[in-house]
């Protein structure tokens, strides 16, 4: 391809028109006409543009695009072995003993919550005295986790007289430790919670392994990695679960209940995902879509992140379907479409009609016939429910993030490089994390209502961090390798441009912004709030995936490292039940339910469920 080289405002002399398809051609002629002007002005920022002869056309006549070359599918068609017909009688028992544990640990949890929050006072000033570092840390953390707004204030007393953190706190790893994950609750204004954060991780990362046992070592080096607030729950689980089997004085029926618990529900999450894999399959996407991201499996742990529980199997269905089909949406818009073919596109997507395909060329035509089909079975599914209402903000979310989509197409394709001001607004859009979020929604259950929605379309703070953080991690993660393959400038590129620093500067100022997100996120989560925590919850999980993903790079699209050992550990490898042999092979059904029913033994012994 030829590089055009210009720059000038997005659509400045594009005649305004209220109709959106001839608005859509007017932007068209707009390009073309721009492409036999002479520019003048700033013309030092090269952007790969499309060729300068005709608007994506060669020599030839033939069609050029970009190819991202992205790495295939790792899974292939791994887990359709788990979407063949089981024992009802089984899979019911499963989810009957999932929700039984579930309430065990939610009911009861908060209720014990919520006597230690009122007895809160007198815990700080008497019963700890001072000097349980450890136990003070772990109950502001499980508070503000819960969502009770209780002062940092409680860590002044672990100070000297000069006001610093007391050294003598620096031989305390389990205290530490604990301090780490609590400052990581943290909201605006907490100076002290900053303060213990540079303290902790100083002493942590320099902590004498010595002085410390294996078990707590591992935790240490895992939590300065990951911490709590930003892991995925059930990926921490399936990490703890060993360690806790190698405290001496561990609870026997605790850790089999966790055991049963993790394993019932890594055979629920795999019959879903032998689903997915069939109609992912069905829909032939390595042969209808090749240049988009074959990311199935992939896309199933993101979404079981937003909710794991085997109650939101609908939901998680609903989700991982729709997100799939946003990631290959994404690489239309984003890496393979030309202009011409995106204008008509969109403006078929706003018809949101079966009808409007005519005229798509066959690629597209293919991908709309199956996103109409999809939404079509979501709008049987909640009809039955009467919650038809919601297909209508599902669809609308979709509609929005194809016009978002095109805009920032237009700026690659007019090789228009904003500022990083005008950037952000837009590209907190094509996150796609508002578009998830709302869809997140429609396969709950009664506690979400049509308010919920509304909550979310209005004034929203939670979602504004939430989507800065997905915006930013996932720029400073994927923009080399987008960059190499022609994209639109990211965040990176332009405060570098604008600031005239490094690389390496420009991502230390970025994480900053997401670091200040995660503080509002934090403070939008305390009482009293908008909606009901369910709800709120989600929106944190969703947060919780894009830590995990791009925390180390971009795992989604170069998902075969540490991708690769997440998918691993929740869905290949059951956890292996205590009092037994660990040479279980892996990777069979029949394994898991072994390693289940082994489980199911142990605490069978001591409790009724």
């Amino acid at each position: 391809m030829n590089t055009v080289v210009y720059k000038y405002p997005p659509s400045s002399d594009v005649p305004q028109c209220k109709t959106p398809l001839l608005g859509l051609h007017f932007v068209y002629w707009s390009h073309i006409h721009r492409r036999n002007i002479q520019r003048k002005g700033d013309m030092s920022v090269p952007v790969s543009g499309i060729p300068s002869s005709y608007p994506n056309k060669g020599t030839n006549g033939t069609v050029e695009r970009r190819w991202a070359d992205y790495p295939p599918s790792i899974w292939g068609n791994y887990f359709l072995v788990y979407a063949s017909p089981t024992s009802s009688v089984e899979f019911k028992y499963v989810g009957r003993v999932e929700e039984q544990i579930e309430g065990l640990k939610g009911e009861e949890i908060d209720e014990q919550l919520e006597q230690i929050h009122k007895s809160y006072s007198r815990l700080v000033h008497g019963v700890f005295k001072g000097e349980d570092l450890y136990m003070m840390a772990l109950i502001f953390r499980l508070l503000r986790q819960q969502g009770y707004n209780v002062s940092s204030e409680v860590f002044d007393k672990f100070k000297d007289g000069e006001g610093k953190f007391r050294e003598s706190l620096a031989v305390d790893g389990r205290g530490l430790l604990s301090l780490y994950e609590a400052c990581h609750l943290r909201c605006q204004g907490d100076a002290i919670l900053e303060e213990a954060l540079h303290f902790a991780v100083t002493h942590l990362e320099s902590i004498d392994k010595r002085k410390v046992s294996t078990r707590l070592e591992k935790q240490v080096k895992r939590a300065l990695k990951q911490p709590l607030r930003m892991g995925l729950p059930r990926l921490e689980a399936r990490y703890y679960i060993p360690l806790y089997r190698e405290e001496p004085s561990h609870n026997e029926v605790l850790l089999a209940l966790a055991e049963l618990d993790f394993n019932l529900l890594q055979e629920q999450h795999q019959k879903e995902l032998g689903k997915i894999t069939r109609w992912w399959k069905d829909i032939d996407v390595a042969r209808k879509f090749p240049f988009a991201k074959d990311r199935i499996v992939e896309m199933f742990f993101w979404i079981s992140g937003v909710y794991f529980e085997p109650k939101f199997a609908v939901a998680r269905e609903i989700l991982t379907k729709v997100a799939s089909l946003l990631s290959i949406l994404d690489d239309i818009y984003d890496a393979y479409g030309t202009l011409e073919e995106l204008i008509i596109f969109t403006e078929a997507i706003q018809k949101w009609d079966v009808d409007a395909m005519d005229g798509l060329p066959e690629y597209m035509q293919a991908f709309y016939k199956v996103l109409l089909d999809l939404y079509d079975a979501i709008g049987n599914e909640v009809a039955m429910e009467e919650r038809s209402y919601r297909l209508v903000y599902a669809k609308e979310a979709m509609k929005k993030q194809a016009t978002v989509y095109f805009d920032e197409a237009k700026w690659f394709h007019t090789n228009y490089t904003p500022t990083l001001e005008e950037y952000m607004p837009l590209a907190l859009l094509t996150s796609g994390y508002e578009m998830l979020a709302i869809t997140s929604l429609v396969g709950m259950g009664d506690v979400v209502t049509e308010h919920a929605f509304e909550w979310l379309l209005g004034d929203c703070k939670i979602l504004k961090a939430s989507q800065i953080i997905a915006r930013l991690m996932d720029d400073i993660a994927s923009h080399q390798f987008e960059q190499t393959r022609g994209h639109v400038a990211s965040a990176v590129e332009l405060f570098m441009k604008e600031h005239g620093v490094t690389e390496q500067e420009a991502n230390k100022e970025l994480q900053k912004r997401v670091i200040d997100a995660w503080k509002d996120t934090n403070e939008a989560l305390l009482r009293p709030t908008a909606v009901q925590a369910p709800i709120l919850t989600r929106i944190l999980n969703l947060l919780r995936v894009i830590h995990v993903v791009y925390s180390e790079g971009d795992n989604y699209t170069h998902s075969g490292t540490l991708l690769k050992d997440h998918l691993t550990s929740l869905f290949v490898s059951p956890l292996p039940a205590s009092r037994t042999s660990r040479g279980t092979q892996e990777g069979t059904p029949q394994d898991y339910s072994n390693a289940s029913r082994r489980s199911c033994d142990v605490a069978f012994r001591h409790i009724r469920i």
